[in-house]
């Protein structure tokens, strides 16, 4: 959430910079209803005071035995209009609110300004693009005909785009899962399990309420919410706490299913593990200062390469673009994998850096060293790894003519020294 202030102090740049995310934001209804807010809360005061006078001097009136009966009945009356004022009051205040969490963040100075997601910038590359002499497969057509990924049943039992892991396909996702905690966990991150529902004041925080309920699983009878990450339940970790500075940057992993409803109708090209109701992340998130944060966020962003790097997977880190970023985000990189088939680059993590965005949310905040004034934390966020498209590449990357997959070395030890997958 920004802050309503600097939004009233510089108006015309901060719409100027949120209009570089979204054309259609405009300042204009909550500068008002801020405005008329104020004017009431000062109205409301000022007859707080009064009936507190009139209670005085009621008060006194009867003390010294005089007759009070017309400022009793005044005194009801300015009641009364106090009461209307103070509804009133609120339901400025709940507009001015709702009104300030729609908004998204403001981007960092260093993010491309555009609508158009394409012109986003290739920061780096690493490793080769394979190239094949024999009719490639897509992984459906592999996972399938391997025995390793069932969709057919999955959609039996819950319906398209979910997936399922058979055998050596349930295998290589829990060992590729948990190869990234433990490579994240040495570098000190701490691993936590969190709960998969949450309630709505965690959802809030991480900026997924109010603006995208409806992308959101949600319970029937519960005011519960499924996860479409673990970054929301890391976010909602240290709501409404005050850390020591001496405590940060504090490092969190987590392994959780992730759940959303990717309403929306999508192409053939984007079947199976690409685009899924259900997949398997692994989060990294981090709570800093605002002078480390963006150092962070390069550390972030190497951690996640780390990653591709020890499976030998060619990949490219982007920069994106103002008009592409999650709301939450000021600065975001995506580390996108090459996928064969697709004939195309596909996302598996997104390091962002929210600075005191999802803070001010939570109410997120830290004593500095000096013992100074508490100041919001920053925190980021990024994807270590998402598994669906990262399996998609490895299967694609490694298949060989004769419809086998070759394992990536680092993985073999943890499915019994397999080499490979072959046809059944």
């Amino acid at each position: 959430m920004l802050d309503l202030r600097l939004i009233r102090e510089n108006p015309e740049e901060i719409e100027k910079k949120l209009r570089s995310r979204d054309p259609s934001i405009s300042l204009d209804e909550l500068l008002s209803v801020d405005e008329e807010r104020r004017k009431s809360a000062t109205e409301t005061d000022a007859l707080r005071n009064k009936r507190n006078s009139a209670s005085e001097r009621i008060a006194q009136l009867r003390r010294e035995g005089k007759e009070a009966s017309s400022e009793i009945a005044e005194m009801r009356e300015l009641s009364q209009i106090i009461k209307d004022k103070e509804a009133k009051l609120r339901e400025l205040e709940e507009r001015s609110y709702y009104l300030l969490s729609m908004l998204p963040n403001i981007p960092h100075d260093s993010v491309p300004v555009s609508q158009n997601k394409e012109d986003k910038i290739v920061v780096r590359e690493w490793g080769e693009k394979r190239e094949f002499d024999f009719p490639i497969k897509n992984h459906v057509e592999l996972g399938t005909k391997l025995g390793i990924l069932d969709f057919k049943r999955a959609a039996k039992l819950s319906g398209a785009q979910f997936p399922m892991y058979r055998g050596l396909g349930a295998q290589l996702e829990m060992a590729l899962l948990n190869l990234m905690l433990e490579i994240n966990m040495s570098k000190g991150y701490i691993q936590i399990i969190p709960p998969y529902l949450v309630n709505r004041d965690t959802m809030f925080t991480s900026g997924n309420l109010p603006k995208f309920e409806e992308q959101l699983y949600k319970c029937r009878d519960d005011e519960l919410y499924i996860i479409p990450t673990s970054e929301v339940s890391l976010t909602g970790l240290h709501r409404e706490e005050i850390l020591s500075e001496e405590e940060l940057p504090i490092r969190y992993t987590a392994y959780t299913a992730c759940f959303r409803r990717e309403a929306g109708t999508y192409g053939a090209g984007e079947r199976g593990l690409i685009r899924v109701h259900q997949f398997n992340k692994v989060e990294m998130y981090k709570y800093t200062t605002p002078e480390t944060s963006y150092d962070e966020l390069e550390k972030l962003v190497r951690d996640a390469e780390d990653i591709l790097q020890k499976l030998g997977i060619y990949y490219r880190i982007t920069l994106l673009v103002t008009g592409d970023m999650g709301m939450q985000a000021a600065k975001t990189y995506d580390a996108e994998v090459w996928l064969p088939a697709q004939k195309a680059y596909y996302e598996v993590s997104s390091c962002s850096n929210c600075e005191d965005f999802q803070a001010r949310r939570g109410n997120i905040r830290y004593r500095p060293k000096d013992g100074g004034r508490t100041r919001f934390v920053h925190t980021l966020n990024g994807s270590g790894l998402a598994t669906s498209r990262l399996l998609v590449s490895i299967l694609e990357s490694n298949q060989q003519p004769d419809g086998s997959v070759i394992i990536p070395e680092v993985l073999r030890d943890r499915l019994g020294g397999i080499e490979k997958i072959s046809p059944k």
